[in-house]
């Protein structure tokens, strides 16, 4: 994958004035798939001839590399530590897939000091425009960091299982975002994971969504779910993306039709995406 490294590093270094739609993933609690289901959405993504970035965001227990397999040689915390552009963080992955890991020596993005924080907003704004999506991979509940990345991004997808108990930990987590959002245009969407069918899947996504409207006020679009199927568990197992090594499961037949959905509704929707400074906006009231 060396010409592929060399080639996504340029490609950041151009500074391309292409402006990545961002979307946030996260959870309401751990252990319902949403950081395999970032990845896999990433490749499907990546199948379609999209250039995509997945950013592991969730420090200290950021698992998209040991999902993909890899060995990353740096990560976003050493970035910051030793002040590397962010062109040296990026790792190539199967199907010119690029990702961010997140390394273990970074807390708490609110303790970043004001000269680190500049540092990585601006390394930030690089890659934004050097990639047609930015995934990234929040951590499970609703920290200050979460809050602030899924207010700035284009959209967000909350991951839930059809269990009662991963539907009321999602709700939580909406319930939180909800009530700190400074943003009247959230695009806040369902993924229903590891649902038997179809139709357990849009019970799931209507049960919540009718809670949500009536005590939230907030209306969730649904994303779609994706079928309980064992090929997943054994791909994890394996340390290789699912959508890779069993392409023709129902798991994997299921996000290649979510992903011919969504680029089919993305391509007619215009956007003013303004990721980076609706970021910097929410950053500055806490970072000194």
């Amino acid at each position: 994958m060396t010409d592929q490294a060399h080639e996504l590093r340029q490609r950041v270094l151009q500074h391309e004035q292409n402006q990545a739609r961002t979307i946030a993933v996260f959870s309401g609690k751990g252990g319902v798939g949403k950081s395999n289901f970032a990845l896999n959405f990433s490749m499907a993504l990546s199948e379609q001839g999209k250039s995509v970035l997945i950013f592991d965001l969730d420090i200290g227990m950021g698992n998209i590399d040991i999902l993909l397999g890899l060995q990353p040689r740096q990560n976003l915390s050493t970035m910051l530590e030793k002040k590397l552009q962010i062109s040296d963080i990026i790792e190539a992955g199967p199907q010119r897939l690029s990702y961010i890991a997140a390394g273990t020596g970074l807390s708490d993005f609110f303790h970043l000091d004001r000269s680190k924080y500049d540092y990585f907003i601006r390394q930030l704004q690089h890659v934004t425009t050097a990639y047609d999506y930015i995934i990234f991979d929040l951590g499970a509940g609703m920290s200050e960091e979460h809050l602030a990345f899924i207010q700035a991004a284009d959209e967000s997808v909350v991951v839930t299982t059809t269990e009662p108990t991963s539907i009321t930990d999602a709700y939580a987590a909406i319930k939180q975002l909800v009530a700190h959002s400074k943003r009247q245009d959230l695009q806040l969407s369902l993924l229903v994971n590891r649902a038997s069918d179809r139709d357990e899947g849009e019970f799931a996504y209507t049960k919540l969504n009718a809670v949500v409207m009536k005590f939230l006020n907030q209306n969730l679009s649904y994303k779609g779910y994706i079928p309980d199927d064992s090929t997943v568990v054994q791909a994890v197992k394996q340390q290789q993306p699912y959508y890779l090594v069993s392409p023709k499961s129902k798991a994997s037949k299921q996000m290649r039709n979510l992903v011919d959905i969504y680029l089919n509704q993305d391509d007619g929707i215009e956007q003013d995406r303004k990721f980076v400074k609706r970021l910097r906006s929410f950053f500055s009231r806490k970072v000194d």
